[in-house]
């Protein structure tokens, strides 16, 4: 039978023709791509001609087409749509996808020809862009141990074998513990949630074969509101629990070995490759530098969000027993008793607005602010084929009407997509032989409307939209020649830039009274709520910047200290948090035993603090639309699509920023933003 993998897709756009992939297509597939690119490499490496631009970067570049389709859509399914086959054919493909990439970035041949064309390149009279690449390239083959001696390069091949294992072992577990909990809500348990909760947990009892029933998943879309609102504190009580334990409940899911493995073969990664701790190593390839550059920022922000903290936790413990609670405030009661202290100190509550924040209204939002903005327009495809009925599909074009991109959005939660919400792409733009549009996704986990209601966000809810979003645009306007240096293929302190400063726009009154309208009777939000919800919006600023701060900061302790520190990754965590002064009432956003983000593969290990290092340059560079008077001022977003959005990792990312703004970022942005300037006296 034809594998539709290796074949030409006579598709709109050719994109994937998702209902004829299955699970068993993928290993032949891989197999065929791994040989193809290796032959392909083998070709670069002994070629008999002197090395140039043209026969070695730009000939690495045209390679492994095939291995780039076929993962692509390998790891978009076991992400989003996964299935019992999908999950055994990752562990085997983790392990080969290791074993195929360590010959080749440590290919002694190959990198003698990088480094020789990295040597001249001053001579080489290349553009900007081709230095840049020369220059990534060299790096990238330098920091995998091309230079190595071959024990230490054996060596190094056994640790990323075994380290792609465990990624994939630490995803498995989270999603197992994920998928095996539910908690029903009867009659009786759904005092303070809101009718579309319910619909929703509905919904979520519906996916799973449980009709006429409600239930909760550990979905943060979930957990989050529940929490907010659910007046039955026993429950609130059992969800906490079951949430910021997943991956440490002693069974088969347990993720503490797991953690304490990595975290061995990354110190010896780092030592092998001549690095003190891995946090050096992995710091030394980013706009930070340093793990004390890294520390620096997160102890500045810290001091102040503890402080605020502090007094919030007094004000709600004062809550508490006004209302007769004989009992001291636990994690479960943070966000319930929050949410009664921003109404009585700003009157407002995230129940209030939701009715208004559409699903649909949002989408429609964050189009129309990159119509505004870079002159994109969006058309709905139905001819486009998806991997799950619940994926939609625009087709994007440019100002002057040509297309420009696919954006696919897979937005609801279900029980075959791990939790989170991603950028990533199907295929990346490129000009290098001819004009290739990417494709580009966001994958959420918001919960579904039940019973044709739309599905309703929170205020969080949206902004991650946005959020994602904005990484989405960063791979649509890419313009760059080259596919390694393509849209988000930047440093990762930086790539969280174009994200998180296209959430600024969520929140603009004229963008929310154009797009936040109810649900049932479809009138603007009402100017006096939408008042109230802006001047609510630094409110728990503490609890928020603790919760993400605390997090990075353990990241950081897990790749700064010996790896014997941390052979017990609960004790290592308690040490930690009393080290910092964490308030008992508040928990990591991110446990380790959970924290995807740094455990389940590398991209964000030692890295976790990114989001921050790139809040300060996104709070700063909105500052330019707000002196220019105007949130779509043209002059200043054609710098920003020029100089961020579609340079992608075509020149350094402190040059990127100061192009656009004219300077590098003012650190106090970033504490501005979120209310935490002034220190409050702490109780």
């Amino acid at each position: 039978m034809t594998n539709p993998l290796l074949i030409a897709w006579q598709t709109p756009f050719e994109t994937p023709p998702f209902e004829e992939i299955r699970p068993e297509h993928f290993l032949p597939a891989f197999e065929q791509a791994f040989a193809d690119h290796a032959a392909e490499v083998n070709a670069i490496t002994h070629d008999p001609s002197a090395p140039d631009f043209d026969n070695t970067i730009t000939a690495l570049e045209r390679s492994g087409k095939l291995l780039d389709r076929v993962s692509s859509i390998f790891y978009t399914l076991a992400a989003a749509n996964s299935n019992p086959e999908l999950l055994e054919i990752e562990r085997e493909v983790s392990l080969r996808q290791a074993r195929h990439w360590n010959p080749i970035m440590m290919n002694a041949v190959l990198f003698g020809r990088i480094a020789r064309l990295h040597e001249d390149r001053a001579a080489l009279g290349l553009t900007p862009e081709q230095l840049r690449l020369l220059e990534r390239t060299y790096t990238r083959f330098h920091r995998a141990g091309a230079g190595l001696a071959e024990e230490a390069k054996k060596r190094l091949a056994e640790i990323n074998e075994r380290l792609a294992q465990l990624g994939t072992q630490f995803s498995h577990h989270l999603l197992g513990d994920e998928q095996a909990w539910t908690m029903e809500l009867g009659e009786g348990d759904r005092g303070g949630l809101s009718d579309a909760f319910v619909a929703a947990a509905r919904a979520a009892a519906a996916e799973r074969g449980m009709d006429g029933k409600a239930v909760l998943t550990l979905s943060r879309s979930f957990v989050e509101p529940f929490l907010q609102s659910s007046t039955r504190r026993d429950l609130r009580e059992k969800i906490y629990k079951a949430f910021v334990l997943r991956g440490d409940n002693g069974n088969d899911n347990d993720n503490s070995t797991t953690i304490v493995e990595v975290l061995k073969l990354r110190e010896e990664t780092a030592n092998i490759l001549g690095f003190p701790t891995f946090a050096a190593y992995r710091l030394e390839d980013s706009m930070a530098r340093t793990p004390d550059a890294v520390r620096g920022l997160l102890e500045r922000v810290w001091i102040p969000a503890r402080a605020r903290a502090l007094a919030d936790r007094d004000a709600l413990q004062e809550l508490v027993t006004e209302e007769g609670g004989n009992f001291e405030l636990a994690p479960w009661d943070w966000r319930f008793y929050a949410e009664k202290l921003r109404q009585r100190r700003a009157n407002f509550d995230n129940e209030a607005i939701k009715p208004y924040l559409t699903l649909e209204g949002m989408i429609a939002a964050a189009f129309d602010v990159a119509t505004k903005l870079f002159g994109l327009s969006f058309t709905e495809r139905s001819d486009i084929r998806v991997w799950h009925p619940d994926v939609r599909v625009w087709e994007v074009k440019d100002a002057s009407g040509r297309h420009k991109a696919l954006f696919y959005g897979d937005y609801f939660s279900r029980s075959s997509k791990r939790s989170g919400a991603w950028m990533s792409s199907l295929r990346d733009q490129q000009k290098l032989d001819g004009a290739i549009a990417p494709l580009v996704l966001n994958v959420m986990n918001f919960t579904k409307g039940a019973d044709g209601q739309p599905s309703l966000l929170s205020p969080d809810d949206a902004r991650t939209l946005f959020h994602e979003f904005g990484h989405g645009l960063h791979g649509m306007l890419s313009n760059v020649t080259y596919p390694s240096i393509s849209g988000t293929s930047v440093f990762t302190d930086f790539v969280e830039l174009p994200s998180q400063l296209y959430e600024h726009w969520q929140e603009q009154p004229q963008v929310l009274q154009k797009f936040a309208r109810h649900y049932q009777t479809g009138e603007p939000l009402p100017d006096d709520l939408l008042k109230r919800f802006i001047a609510a919006r630094k409110f728990n600023q503490g609890f928020a910047t603790v919760e993400f701060v605390s997090s990075a900061l353990i990241d950081l302790e897990f790749h700064t200290q010996p790896s014997s520190a941390s052979r017990d990754v609960r004790a290592f965590e308690r040490k930690e948090l009393e080290k910092i002064g964490m308030p008992a009432e508040i928990s990591l956003r991110h446990r380790p035993t959970q924290f995807a983000h740094i455990f389940s593969g590398g991209h964000y290990a030692a890295g976790y603090y990114s989001y921050m290092w790139s809040e300060v340059m996104d709070a700063d560079a909105f500052g330019a639309f707000e002196e220019a008077g105007d949130i779509f001022a043209p002059a200043v977003a054609k710098r920003l699509h020029d100089d961020i959005y579609s340079s992608g990792g075509s020149r350094d990312p402190e040059d990127a920023y100061i192009a656009f703004r004219g300077r590098k970022p003012e650190p106090d942005a970033l504490l501005r933003r979120r209310g935490l300037l002034t220190e409050p006296a702490a109780a």
